[in-house]
């Protein structure tokens, strides 16, 4: 089983930055916004604060307490949209349970919504329309063109249909013409989906869920998925048990992780592009 490098395919679409950035003339700045303490998504604002000023952006966190109203939500993101050179914001999701995320997510300005969540972003992504991809759909979109193999000749199975993950990318397979099947981590013949696809993506949160036994042999795996486990970050697929039976694997850490940061950066430095050539 051969391991896909993210951190390469990452370092790709960076070499891209430095003469973007000098066009500019000025750092453009990414607010995240954080509401309460889930330890997935502040590992992923470390990653992303870490990453963003290694390469020439600034990074801007706003923290929320998880007890925070509807209404606080929504101003916070309309004050962190004010200020100056921000050129993307995003919201850190999940929402805590009692959030209707769509109403909190309604401020979100369309040309700063990198991730494409916002309702405004969503319905042009949808529509075929956005300027950009959503980051992790953009990442495994990466990982794809770089197989030996042609994807859009391959069978392919989605698991889970999150906002994120499975229905983004899902939408762009189905647009390109790609023969996709999609399933739940409660599918009682989740196997039977598996085990007929040439490809598998994995974005559920659920640890361990992919094993060997549920593939292919010689499948393509890329794992999407990560959750908390004794302080660390896990996919969704067992790596141990299916090393006998993928023929590709995009490991967690290292695989999609990597290049969604990087599609995300990309889309912060479009975004501040466009906006340069609004003001």
């Amino acid at each position: 089983m051969e391991l896909i490098d993210g951190n390469y395919l990452a370092a790709q679409i960076y070499q891209t930055f430095p003469g973007r950035l000098e066009k500019l003339g000025h750092p453009p700045v990414l607010a995240d916004i954080i509401v309460g303490n889930d330890p997935v998504a502040l590992s992923y604002v470390r990653i992303k604060t870490r990453t963003a000023k290694a390469r020439g952006l600034e990074f801007h966190a706003a923290q929320l307490p998880g007890e925070s109203s509807l209404e606080q939500i929504q101003q916070a993101i309309m004050d962190v949209q004010q200020e100056p050179n921000i050129a993307g914001v995003i919201v850190q999701l999940p929402l805590p349970a009692q959030i209707d995320q769509a109403v909190a997510l309604a401020p979100l300005n369309p040309d700063m919504d990198v991730d494409c969540i916002g309702p405004k972003m969503s319905h042009l992504f949808y529509g075929g329309r956005a300027p950009w991809l959503p980051p992790t759909a953009g990442g495994i979109w990466e990982i794809l063109k770089s197989l030996p193999v042609d994807f859009k000749q391959q069978k392919i199975a989605v698991v889970g249909q999150g906002e994120l993950v499975g229905k983004p990318i899902t939408y762009l397979l189905r647009e390109a013409g790609c023969e996709v099947v999609t399933a739940t981590q409660a599918d009682s013949d989740l196997g039977s989906i598996l085990k007929d696809a040439d490809i598998v993506i994995s974005g559920t949160g659920r640890g361990g869920l992919i094993t060997g036994d549920l593939l292919k042999v010689g499948a393509i795996v890329i794992d999407a998925g990560t959750s908390e486990s004794n302080g660390g970050i896990i996919g969704d697929v067992d790596k141990d048990s299916v090393a006998g039976r993928a023929s590709w694997l995009s490991p967690v850490p290292g695989g999609v992780g990597p290049v969604t940061v990087a599609k995300l950066l990309d889309n912060v430095i479009t975004a501040a592009e466009r906006l340069a050539v609004q003001s």
